[in-house]
């Protein structure tokens, strides 16, 4: 006798012919056109920056017009930089003295809140007028240690004298004052040590980060300890009170571009190895996050920012082979800067140093610079 196919191998063999009748063949067909294209952020965040327009880029024909511009770019700017720090009333720690040939150096500690001191190194020329000018020096990423030459082995030495990274003691031996900030997050005031960096001590990571989660940004704290060091500035008799500026390279070029249009002290700015564009450069090229302003790409371009504390002097120090902020974005914007100083009638005011070298500081022009504007 044929036995009966079990009523399991029934209910399977149904489904088996249901799933063929009911399951249309796949199609290996092509992708759509547009999914050839790059499919990653990359591509798609150069893309996107296509459809920006600036909604603040500067456009003025008169003074006029350069001033209703520059009001709202300000207030623009201001916000970006996020909210600062808690005010103290201004007190410092000197903690040692050093004498040197043309000057002494102090290391001092300037409270710029109430649960943060910024070191400084503060260089008094022995030869100078009774006040002199003085100019706050900013680092870049390689730390305080090779910009004035402290702890030097000779591969330090090698650096900084490729890149001129000195100009703190520079100008400090051409009779300015000077100012060399510990910028925040740097040496003695790091965290939790970036990843992947083993020197010098840094915490831009922890410092970007958290400032974020806090409406605040990295360029506006370190702008704020810069402010405090500049009311110290004002208290000093070797110091003219009217005649301070800033400089800075990299990281610290940076800084500098922000710092006079938070603080009207700051007579005249040296930016070097930080001006192109946001788009050729930080958005297009691997920085540290700490360069990152949120938001600032709506609203323009660098020459936009710096066109903000216009008429007061501008040096650009660029080297024409630096790979991470190309020349090219730099020419252009002192194209434009061109322009803004002009309609103010004072196109003596800015002036560029594109010289041939990569990313460092240069010092073809700053004592030029410096005479013209501060006067000898």
């Amino acid at each position: 006798m044929t036995s009966m196919p079990s009523y399991s191998f029934i209910r399977s063999a149904s489904l088996f012919a249901l799933l063929v009748v009911s399951t249309p063949a796949l199609v290996y067909a092509e992708a759509p056109a547009a999914a050839k294209e790059p499919n990653n952020v990359t591509h798609s965040f150069q893309k996107l920056a296509d459809t920006i327009e600036p909604d603040l880029a500067w456009d003025a024909e008169t003074p006029a017009e350069h001033e209703a511009w520059r009001k709202q770019m300000h207030a623009t700017i201001v916000g970006l930089l996020g909210k600062m720090p808690q005010r103290v009333p201004l007190e410092v720690e000197w903690a040692e003295e050093e004498k040197f040939e043309k000057f002494t150096r102090y290391k001092i500690y300037v409270r710029t809140e109430p649960t943060y001191w910024a070191p400084v190194y503060y260089f008094v020329p022995h030869a100078r007028k009774v006040k002199a000018p003085a100019i706050i020096c900013l680092h870049g990423h390689s730390g305080i240690d090779p910009y004035i030459r402290l702890n030097e082995d000779a591969k330090q030495k090698k650096k900084t004298d490729e890149s001129a990274l000195d100009y703190a003691v520079y100008m400090a031996e051409h009779g300015y004052v000077t100012a060399a900030m510990v910028v925040r997050g740097w040496n003695e005031t790091h965290g939790r040590q970036d990843s992947g960096v083993k020197s010098p001590p840094r915490s831009c990571h922890e410092m970007s980060m958290n400032a974020f989660l806090m409406g605040m940004t990295p360029q506006g704290i370190r702008c704020w300890d810069a402010m405090r060091v500049v009311d110290f500035l004002q208290t000093r008799d070797e110091v003219d009170p009217d005649k301070i500026g800033v400089g800075g390279l990299s990281g610290g070029g940076t800084l500098t571009m922000y710092l006079p249009i938070l603080d009207e002290r700051i007579k005249l700015a040296m930016i070097a190895g930080a001006f192109s564009e946001y788009r050729t450069s930080i958005y297009s090229i691997h920085h540290c996050i700490c360069n990152c302003l949120p938001g600032v790409m709506r609203h323009g371009e660098m020459a936009d920012v710096v066109a903000l504390f216009a008429p007061r002097p501008v040096l650009l120090i660029n080297g024409i082979d630096d790979p991470i902020f190309p020349i090219d974005g730099a020419r252009n914007g002192l194209g434009k800067l061109k322009q803004v100083y002009g309609v103010l009638g004072v196109p003596q005011n800015v002036d560029a140093d594109f010289f041939d070298g990569g990313h460092a500081w240069s010092n073809n022009k700053t004592l030029d610079f410096l005479n013209q504007h501060f006067g000898e």
